[in-house]
């Protein structure tokens, strides 16, 4: 067999070159999502079918929305998952993520001990709700990380016409952590605090917490998946994304979300279900 030519020889490792690259590439996908989703469980159960059925691993960086965002801002991640719609459409209006999609929802809750000593239990307003815990100057833990549950959070002390940063450090507590380490506090100070339900149904140390406020239509909790502009930042891994948010977003996808129970209440509701 006649023998490759030097340069035949370096344009094959060259092409066998690029072709790894481009296979190594596409293997996985940087998505920037919230603590609630990864607290909840819900990613340990419907990526790994993602993966399955499209040979592409999904590695989750879990911090809160606005930290989220701006990772992705910084062309830190390939696929933005987050639950504030306001801050998910001003990314978009500002060029930093293209393709936003709703991919499922649920709802906040307000927790308590359950002796209840600012008399919210059963409450349908939760901005009467908060009203009487500053009232009662009893203890209230917020996440205060910019997370789409602080800003859920700060809208409705807004609409109470309360600010409870001046009551920092006394009955307004904020612990600059995700949902379960904040859960984990209000848990060990008997307090109020503001929780995503899927995080709050999967929390095991509840101590003597129960929901105490439900049902408000403004405590609806939505989550959109957006793709990171590959215009502003050239190496973000546009095509497996897309792959990523055609999935989540497709039967196979809302399914995998719909399944994920515990016990036989489900923890987020889809769009196609």
């Amino acid at each position: 067999m006649k023998p490759f030519s030097p340069v035949a020889l370096l344009l094959l490792l060259s092409l066998l070159f690029l072709t790894g690259s481009v296979r190594a590439e596409a293997d996985f996908i940087t998505l920037a999502s919230t603590t609630s989703t990864q607290n909840s469980g819900l990613f340990e159960h419907i990526l790994p079918q993602f993966t399955a059925a499209s040979g592409i691993e999904v590695r989750v960086v879990a911090v809160g929305t606005g930290q989220a965002i701006r990772l992705a801002r910084n062309g830190d991640a390939d696929v933005l998952l987050v639950h504030h719609r306001p801050s998910e459409e001003r990314f978009v209006a500002d060029n930093h993520g293209v393709d936003r999609r709703d991919v499922m929802y649920n709802d906040f809750v307000l927790v308590g001990p359950k002796h209840d000593p600012a008399g919210i239990q059963g409450v349908k307003d939760a901005a009467v709700a908060l009203t009487k815990v500053a009232d009662a100057s009893t203890v209230f833990v917020s996440r205060g990380d910019d997370s789409g549950t602080h800003k859920k959070e700060r809208g409705l002390w807004l609409e109470a016409r309360i600010d409870p940063v001046v009551a920092s450090g006394g009955w307004y507590r904020e612990t600059g952590s995700g949902m379960g380490a904040t859960l984990n506090a209000a848990s060990a100070m008997n307090g109020y605090a503001l929780a995503d339900r899927g995080t709050w149904m999967s929390f095991k140390n509840k101590g003597t917490l129960e929901v105490m406020v439900e049902g408000d239509p403004r405590l609806f909790n939505p989550y959109g998946v957006i793709l990171v502009n590959p215009d502003k930042h050239p190496h973000i891994k546009a095509d497996a994304g897309r792959r990523f948010i055609d999935w989540i977003t497709s039967k196979a996808g809302q399914e995998a979300i719909a399944t994920f129970r515990i016990g036989a209440e489900a923890l987020f509701y889809t769009y196609t279900r």
